[in-house]
């Protein structure tokens, strides 16, 4: 009996024995595979689907006139989102067309006054020409008179010198003729050429006196040409003025001109802004706005979520990321799709962690230094066609896995 008795709890205390090895076995082996997995497998529950969030604002102040989209609806990009009232922008518009009609035509105006200027000035520029070079010949004239009064004086010099010369002639032939010392036909001869040098005195003295005469008239003359020059000079350089002036008053009147040219732009770029349209195709959220409402420059009024190109940001502890890259494989758990698995792949790693960019970043240098495990988001894209009803809505809690062997 007691050989039994101790045979039958030998049996159950070896079977104990071995259960436990096995147990131990299997739990070394599962820590064994988890380290293994969790070398090459980096998982967070810190991450969410992020996109682009398209905020729609008003640019200009005014009554809203229509809202043409619903809650949640989706748009087209182009589509008229709201239209503010544009009677007031429309008179804008026709103001400022109006006033740049003045200003061109102001611009034309000024523009036939340089072409009459310019053409005025051009006939007296050629005019003050003519009168230069009728000038040049007029003094040209009276230095030829004043040549001719000097060879008259010169002619009425000679013979007036040929006179004296026949006086001293007629003097000894009457002397020579009373004692008969010469024959009468010889002392008519003498008499004959005083009386010739007499005469040709007298023609001498009218040329000088015609020379001199026609000098002050060419004198004159070129006394008249040169008023005349002045004259024209003047009118020319106030020619020159008034061209000059019309022409730094049509600079200027372009300057308006162009001025009520970017008004006239800038009014039709504010009613253009009366209808506020879809920048991308997406979903309307957050809508704010209602008919008749007064907006202001800048307010927002609604926003558009495309679901197309979103990606995962997810915050991994600074301790996970020495093993993530660039294009590694991501496997992704959404809370709201249980069971069901979306890939993609790592985009970029943030060059800082999430708290450094925070409103208020930590200040370690205050002397009560507490080490907390910092958190750094990873970009991750989703494959092409791993979400082809667009499910991931912005803001979905994900649990990204990064394969990192």
């Amino acid at each position: 009996m007691s050989n039994g008795d101790s045979g039958s709890r030998k049996g159950p205390s070896n079977r104990v024995i071995i259960i436990l090895i096995v147990l131990a076995v299997c739990v070394v082996a599962a820590l064994f595979a988890y380290k293994a997995y969790a070398r090459t497998h980096v998982s967070t529950d810190d991450a969410f689907v992020d996109g682009r969030i398209h905020t729609i604002a008003a640019k200009i102040n005014g009554t809203v006139k229509t809202v043409n989209v619903a809650d949640n609806q989706l748009v087209k990009k182009g589509d008229v989102l709201v239209e503010i009232d544009p009677v007031d922008y429309d008179v804008r518009v026709d103001e400022a067309g109006a006033g740049l009609a003045v200003e061109r035509s102001r611009v034309a105006e000024m523009g036939a006054r340089i072409s009459v200027a310019s053409a005025q000035k051009e006939e007296t520029t050629d005019q003050a020409e003519a009168s230069r070079i009728n000038l040049e010949v007029q003094q040209k004239n009276l230095v030829q008179a004043e040549l001719d009064i000097k060879k008259a004086q010169a002619g009425l010099e000679a013979q007036e010198a040929r006179l004296r010369q026949a006086e001293q002639d007629i003097k000894r032939a009457n002397d020579l003729f009373a004692k008969e010392a010469v024959s009468r036909e010889k002392y008519e001869n003498v008499q004959t050429a005083r009386d010739v040098a007499v005469a040709q005195v007298t023609v001498a003295k009218e040329q000088l006196a015609q020379a001199q005469s026609a000098a002050d008239a060419q004198a004159s003359r070129v006394k008249q040409a040169e008023v005349d020059a002045r004259r024209l000079e003047a009118a020319l350089r106030a020619q020159q003025n008034v061209l000059r002036q019309a022409e730094i008053g049509a600079r200027s009147q372009e300057a308006l001109a162009k001025q009520r040219e970017a008004a006239l732009r800038t009014a039709e770029l504010n009613m253009s802004y009366t209808k506020i349209c879809a920048p991308v195709d997406g979903f309307v959220s957050k809508r704010s706005v209602e008919v008749g409402n007064q907006v202001q420059a800048g307010q927002p009024l609604l926003a558009i979520v495309p679901l197309e190109g979103t990606w995962v940001t997810a915050n991994y502890k600074e301790t996970e990321l020495e093993r993530v890259r660039p294009g590694q494989k991501v496997y992704i758990k959404v809370d709201s799709y249980p069971g069901k698995t979306f890939t993609g792949k790592v985009d970029s790693v943030m060059a800082g962690t999430g708290s450094a960019f925070s409103i208020f970043p930590p200040e370690n240098a205050t002397g009560n230094f507490v080490k907390v495990v910092q958190r750094v988001p990873v970009k991750i894209v989703l494959d092409q066609g791993t979400d082809p009803d667009h499910a991931l809505r912005v803001g979905l809690s994900v649990i990204p896995t990064i394969i990192t062997k």
